[in-house]
């Protein structure tokens, strides 16, 4: 998008158009993946991705692409997310005891975040040495990995309505959320953090570009410091977790990742910006690791799906109202502008947090 239209509102418009689909859908689709067999959905979101990253690599190559078209193209791989995201996260019980939640969620993280260290690295790498299309074409050679991985997956139990119509699984779900007291908790964790916190992902293309001069590796070299940030924390995540409990790991990380973010919107030097990237993703995966590793171990397995899409729900209408308000006010005032406020708003909500208990601790 920065090299189709570089204005801040539409680069932040990316991250909108992935994420909308998310909030409008996730709980409808958490309410499938707990009545429909969640390998078989799995495998039917694979091959709409595979699709849809085939269809932008075509664009691309042939030089049609626009940036309304990416919109639309990543509005759609977001529509694909929305049902694999809850059926692929209800999945996780199924394969580690409830006491071991925490570490399994963060292994998931560890995982996640050695794609992100290493995949923009080569995204970047295929840009500049093939072009655009390139790293798409890789993207969709990637799902059919996945795909043989669920071919083979043989799974002992598979879901059902229960005699349910579809409202009525909707509006259970719903209620639990609504009344359980630690997930209420969890979902505004959620909005407290990835509202002001979303300025990193809204804004970071523009940095490298803009205020840094870099081209595409440069920018892979930032979010690949975001993932390396994330496998830093990982290796402390547990002892944290065991000392200051759910609460105070949290709410550390909030602050931690506003520190980060306030060194960023200050400094135009390349490896000052990376080392707060780094601490950014620190704070970042610290973060959302605790808030879903406590939801899933609140959540009874008949409602995991539909509890983990509101929790989905919850980041996604974050991170798109985020993207928006910081796209906006880049646009008004300047990138720096912008990264402070959020960095200052972060601080707030960090404290406010600390009012709203998360339960039990993890370990």
């Amino acid at each position: 998008m920065a090299s189709l239209d570089s204005s801040p509102e539409m680069v932040a418009a990316v991250r909108t158009a992935m994420a909308t689909p998310i909030v409008l859908l996730a709980i409808p689709a958490g309410v499938v993946a707990d009545r429909v067999d969640r390998r078989q959905l799995l495998i039917i979101t694979q091959l709409i991705m595979f699709a849809t990253t085939a269809t932008l690599a075509t664009m691309t190559y042939t030089g049609v692409i626009t940036s309304w078209m990416l919109l639309a193209l990543t509005t759609v791989m977001g529509m694909a997310l929305v049902l694999h995201v809850p059926t692929w996260q209800a999945s996780i019980p199924e394969l580690v005891p409830k006491h071991q939640m925490s570490r399994a969620v963060a292994l998931g993280s560890i995982s996640f975040n050695l794609a992100r260290t290493a995949g923009p690295a080569v995204g970047g790498l295929l840009i500049a040495t093939l072009g655009n299309w390139a790293p798409f074409v890789a993207n969709a050679l990637s799902f059919g990995g996945v795909l043989a991985v669920l071919i083979f997956w043989r799974r002992e139990k598979t879901e059902s309505s229960r005699g349910l119509s579809f409202r009525i699984s909707l509006y259970q779900g719903v209620r639990y959320v609504a009344r359980k007291s630690s997930m209420r908790n969890v979902m505004l964790g959620v909005a407290f953090f990835i509202l002001p916190g979303s300025a990193l992902w809204a804004l970071l293309p523009l940095v490298a570009k803009q205020r840094l001069d870099w081209d595409a590796n440069g920018f892979g070299l930032l979010v690949a410091c975001v993932g390396g940030g994330a496998l830093l924390a990982s290796q402390t995540l547990y002892r944290l977790q065991s000392r200051f409990g759910s609460d105070r790991t949290v709410a550390g990380a909030m602050l931690v990742f506003a520190g980060g973010l306030f060194v960023m919107s200050q400094s135009t030097t390349g490896w000052v910006v990376a080392a707060a990237t780094i601490v950014m993703g620190s704070g970042w995966m610290t973060t959302l690791t605790t808030l879903n590793a406590t939801a899933q171990v609140t959540l009874p397995s008949q409602l995991r799906a539909r509890g983990m899409s509101c929790y989905l729900t919850a980041m996604a209408l974050s991170m798109s109202l985020g993207s928006f308000v910081w796209g906006q006010v880049a646009g008004w005032t300047d990138l720096s502008t912008a990264q402070s406020i959020a960095a200052a708003t972060l601080v707030v909500t960090a404290t406010i947090s600390l009012r709203f208990k998360l339960g039990k601790s993890l370990v």
